[in-house]
């Protein structure tokens, strides 16, 4: 988790096959961005990865006094990957509880590589690891 003055990315190409043709560029200002990485095993404890990581992005949303929040999808943290169904599924459920918190969330397209640029605060806090 990222603690961000400016985010920007742009659609670079597919990864998946079966995902909607996307070309997309945006920047937010502050905020927290967010890469996910959802793994194999996560897939049997869904409810609980899924709660620890909405509490963890909550807690640390209001540590900094950030309502937008980015959650990207990052395949790229671990050999262990769940199915990309599962992943796009708990990244939504995310998202869906994080909105009902009143937090204005964003996500990168699913399912693309992206070019971007990320402006990472300086702060202790500023870039928070949490392994579920």
């Amino acid at each position: 988790m990222f603690h961000v003055n400016e985010f920007w990315y742009k659609t670079f190409s597919k990864t998946l096959y079966n995902v909607e043709k996307v070309e997309k560029e945006e920047k937010i200002g502050k905020s927290l961005v967010v890469f996910i990485q959802a793994e194999k095993e996560d897939e049997e404890r869904k409810d609980k990865v899924k709660k620890k990581a909405f509490e963890n992005i909550k807690w640390l949303a209001k540590k900094i006094n950030v309502e937008e929040i980015m959650l990207h999808s990052f395949g790229h943290l671990s050999e262990s990957k769940s199915s990309p169904e599962f992943a796009q599924e708990i990244i939504n459920e995310i998202k869906k509880s994080l909105e009902e918190r009143d937090f204005r969330i964003k996500t990168t397209p699913f399912g693309y590589f992206l070019e971007f640029k990320i402006h990472v605060l300086g702060e202790s806090l500023a870039k928070v690891f949490k392994s579920l």
